[in-house]
C-alpha cells in the first residue's frame, strides 16, 4: 500500500512511498490539514544517498507500530536536494536548538511552519544517552497537548534567526586586495600541512578554496591537497570519481556516497591544478572523474543523475571494498602481487565491514603507478561491476547539471576533448528543453519525464556561469544570448534592491509555505547561489562592457567581503569573485576562420582573470567582438582591458606575450 509520496518523482521520496507512515510531500495540503486538525507538523528531511536516512527508515519508518505513534502529527517528507529552501530554514533551526546539524533532519513545527523542536537521527531504542524515536514522539505529542501556548510563544522567538543573512547590511568600506591576503593567511592557519586540506576529521574536499588559491598563485597548499586526495580512498582508485568526504584526516576512509556536484567541482580544480603545475596525475584525475560522470551518471533522456548511494545490500561501502583474496581471484597471483602493493592492500585493513564484521580494504594509491595500472583497474572494475550496485538517485537537478556543464565545457576546451564539449552542449540543450515550465521559466528538478519546482537562485546562477563557460568553449553565440537573458532574470526575480545581493528564492516563486525568505551565503560544500551570481555577473560585465551587470555582482561582494576575508574556508567562491573584481581583467577577442591556434594559447594556462570571445567575424551578438576584424585574412586576437584594446596580433607567440 502506497502513501501520498507515490506520485512524486524524487527517488528519495519514492523510497518512502510504501512506508506505513502517512507521509505528505511538502506543500499547502499538509499545512492545511495541520491547521484544520490543530496538529503539529513533523518535517523529516533527507536525501537518497544518505546512509543514516536509510538506517532510520529501516528502524522506524518501516515499522507499523512506530507509524501509529506518528499519527498525532502531520508527517511531511522532504528531499533536501529538491527543496534546498526548506532544508536551509530547518537546518538553521536544528543548529540553533542543538548546536549541530545533519541528516536525517527531523523538525517539529507549528501548523504555521514555525519550528519548536528539532534533531537529527534517533534510534528505535535509547542508546548512549540518546532518546529513542518513540520517546521523542511521545514527549512532543504530550507537550503539544498540555503546553501548546508556551510552545508557540517560544517558537516565535526563533523566526528572526531563520532569515539567514537577509538583513545583512552592505559594508561601506572599499573592497581591496588586503581582504584576499587575509583570506590566504586564514587558510594557511588551518591548513593540514601533512595530509593536505583544511581542518581535521571529517574532512571535506574544498574545491572552491583550491581554485581561489591557484588563482592567487598560492600553489603549495592547493597542489598538495589535490595530490593527497588523489592518493587517498576518497578517490575511487578503481572507477574514478570522488566520495563526498573522508571520515579521517588522511583522506583514507570515505563516506562512500558519490555526488555529481563534488565531482564536477573537483574535476575543474584538478584541471586548474594541471594547468598550473603540468603534473599529469592531476590531469588524469580530472579526466577519470569526468569519464566516471559520463559513464555512471549520464542519463539517456538527458542530463546527469544526482548521486550514487553510499550503501549496497544495506551496508555502507560494500560495493567499493576488497580483500586480498578477492584481488587474487580477480587478477591472478602475479598481477595481484603488483596490485596489492600499489593499492595498499599489503598493510593492515583500513575498513571494518559493519554488515559482516570482516576486515576489508579501501584501495589507495600507495606507490607510484606501475606499468600494469590500466590492466589492474580494468579487471577490478569489471569484477566490481558484477556486485550489487549502490542505488542511483536519477533525478536531474538544474544547479548540479550546470556544474557538470561548466566542468565538461572547460575541460573539453582545455584538453581538446571534443567528447566533453559535446556532452556539455547536450546537457545544456537538455536543461533548455526539459527544465522549463510552460512560461519558459527555469525548473529545479526533472525525473520520470517531468520537470518540477520553480528553480532557485543557485539553479539560475550556476547555469549563468555554465552558459558563459560553454560560450567560451564553443564560441556559439546562442549560449551567450541565453546567459544574458538569465542574468536579467536573476536581477529581476532574486535581487534585493534595498540592501544589494540576492535572495535564495524568487520574489514570485512557489514557496508560499516558507516562513522566511533567506539569503544563503556560505560556499559549503558547493558555492552559494549568491557568490555564483556575483561571479557570473562580473564575468558577463567583462564580456559586454555593461556596468549594470558589474554593479549587480558587486552588491554581493559589498555584503560579504569582510566576512569572506575573516572566514575564508566558508567563502571560497566569493573570494574568487573578489579576486576577479580586483584584478585587471583581460578581455580577449578572437576573430577569423581558424581560431584554434590562438584559443590554445589562452587555454594553455589557468587564467581566472581572463574572459574570451570568438567568432568568424565581428558580430553585434557579443559586444566584445563588435568592430573586430581579421588581419590580412588571418585570424586575429585583440587583448583588451575595459574594452580598450591593444593592436591585434595574429601569431600565437605574440598573443602569449600579451597575456
Amino acid at each position: 500500500m502506497s502513501n501520498r509520496l507515490a506520485g512524486e518523482t524524487s527517488p528519495y521520496l519514492l523510497q518512502h512511498a510504501s512506508n506505513p507512515v502517512d507521509w505528505y510531500p511538502w506543500g499547502e495540503d499538509a499545512f492545511a490539514k495541520a491547521r484544520a486538525e490543530n496538529k503539529p507538523v513533523l518535517v523529516s528531511i533527507g536525501y537518497s544517498a544518505c546512509h543514516w536516512c536509510h538506517v532510520m527508515e529501516r528502524e522506524s519508518f518501516e515499522d507499523p507500530g512506530v507509524a501509529e505513534q506518528m499519527e498525532p502529527f502531520v508527517c511531511v517528507k522532504v528531499d533536501r536536494e529538491e527543496r534546498p529552501d526548506v532544508d536551509a530554514i530547518y537546518m538553521e533551526a536544528v543548529q540553533a536548538m542543538t548546536g549541530q546539524g545533519g541528516w536525517p533532519l527531523n523538525a517539529f513545527l507549528t501548523p504555521e511552519g514555525v519550528p519548536f523542536w528539532a534533531g537529527t537521527y534517533f534510534p528505535p531504542a535509547p542508546r548512549q544517552g540518546m532518546p529513542s524515536w518513540p520517546q521523542v514522539l511521545h514527549g512532543i505529542a504530550e507537550a503539544w497537548r498540555e503546553r501548546r501556548g508556551e510552545i508557540e510563544a517560544g517558537a516565535a522567538r526563533i523566526i528572526p534567526r531563520l532569515q539567514g543573512a537577509a538583513n545583512l547590511e552592505p559594508d561601506g568600506d572599499e573592497i581591496d586586495p588586503v581582504g584576499l591576503t587575509s583570506a590566504v593567511t586564514g587558510l594557511r592557519r588551518i591548513y593540514d600541512a601533512e595530509h593536505g586540506g583544511w581542518g581535521g576529521a571529517p574532512k571535506f574536499p574544498a574545491a572552491s578554496s583550491i581554485d581561489f588559491l591557484l588563482g592567487q598563485g598560492e600553489r603549495e597548499m592547493a597542489l598538495h591537497s589535490l595530490r593527497a586526495m588523489a592518493n587517498g580512498g576518497i578517490y575511487d582508485q578503481v572507477g574514478g570519481g570522488f566520495a563526498r568526504y573522508s571520515v579521517d584526516a588522511r583522506w583514507i576512509v570515505p563516506h562512500f556516497e558519490k555526488m555529481l556536484y563534488d565531482n564536477a567541482l573537483l574535476a575543474r580544480a584538478y584541471l586548474h591544478g594541471w594547468q598550473v603545475s603540468g603534473d599529469r596525475l592531476l590531469r588524469r584525475v580530472c579526466e577519470e572523474t569526468l569519464d566516471w560522470m559520463l559513464r555512471e551518471l549520464r542519463q539517456e533522456e538527458g542530463g546527469f543523475a544526482s548521486a550514487l548511494d553510499a550503501d549496497s545490500e544495506g551496508v555502507e561501502g560494500r560495493f567499493y571494498v576488497w580483500t586480498p583474496e578477492e584481488v587474487r581471484e580477480t587478477l591472478g597471483e602475479d598481477l595481484a602481487e603488483v596490485a596489492t602493493r600499489y593499492l595498499g592492500l599489503d598493510g593492515p585493513a583500513n575498513f571494518h565491514d559493519e554488515g559482516t564484521g570482516a576486515q576489508t580494504w579501501i584501495p589507495v594509491r600507495a606507490t607510484s603507478d606501475p606499468p600494469e595500472r590500466a590492466d589492474i583497474r580494468a579487471a577490478l572494475y569489471d569484477a566490481r561491476a558484477k556486485r550489487v550496485w549502490p542505488g542511483l538517485d536519477d533525478k536531474r537537478l538544474c544547479a548540479w547539471n550546470a556544474l557538470a556543464i561548466s566542468a565538461l565545457a572547460e575541460a573539453g576546451a582545455v584538453l581538446e576533448r571534443p567528447d566533453y564539449v559535446r556532452a556539455a552542449v547536450e546537457c545544456a540543450e537538455f536543461v533548455g528543453r526539459d527544465l522549463r515550465d510552460a512560461d519558459g521559466r527555469l525548473l529545479r528538478t526533472y525525473n520520470r519525464g517531468e520537470g518540477r519546482i520553480g528553480a532557485f537562485l543557485e539553479d539560475h546562477a550556476f547555469l549563468l556561469e555554465a552558459l558563459l563557460t560553454l560560450y567560451e568553449a564553443t564560441f556559439d553565440p546562442r549560449w551567450f544570448g541565453q546567459a544574458q537573458d538569465l542574468a536579467q532574470t536573476i536581477v529581476e526575480r532574486f535581487g534585493d534592491a534595498e540592501r544589494g545581493g540576492f535572495f535564495s528564492t524568487a520574489a514570485d516563486g512557489d514557496g508560499g509555505e516558507l516562513i522566511a525568505r533567506r539569503k544563503d551565503l556560505e560556499d559549503s560544500p558547493i558555492p552559494a547561489g549568491a557568490s555564483s551570481a556575483a561571479y557570473g555577473l562580473l564575468r558577463l560585465g567583462a564580456l559586454t562592457g555593461d556596468h549594470h551587470w558589474e554593479e549587480a555582482g558587486l552588491g554581493v561582494l559589498k555584503l560579504l567581503h569582510r566576512v569572506a576575508a575573516d572566514h575564508p574556508q566558508a567563502f571560497g567562491h566569493v573570494l574568487q569573485a573578489m579576486s576577479f573584481h580586483l584584478a585587471t581583467v583581460k578581455e580577449v577577442a578572437l576573430v577569423g576562420d581558424d581560431l584554434a591556434p590562438l584559443a590554445r594559447v589562452v587555454r594553455s594556462e589557468f587564467r581566472p582573470h581572463t574572459v574570451l570571445a570568438g567568432g568568424a567575424a565581428a558580430t553585434g551578438e557579443v559586444p566584445l567582438l563588435a568592430g573586430r576584424e581579421p588581419v590580412d585574412g588571418r585570424a586575429a586576437a585583440y587583448v583588451c582591458e575595459r574594452f580598450a584594446c591593444r593592436r591585434p596580433v595574429t601569431a600565437p607567440e605574440e598573443l602569449a606575450a600579451l597575456l
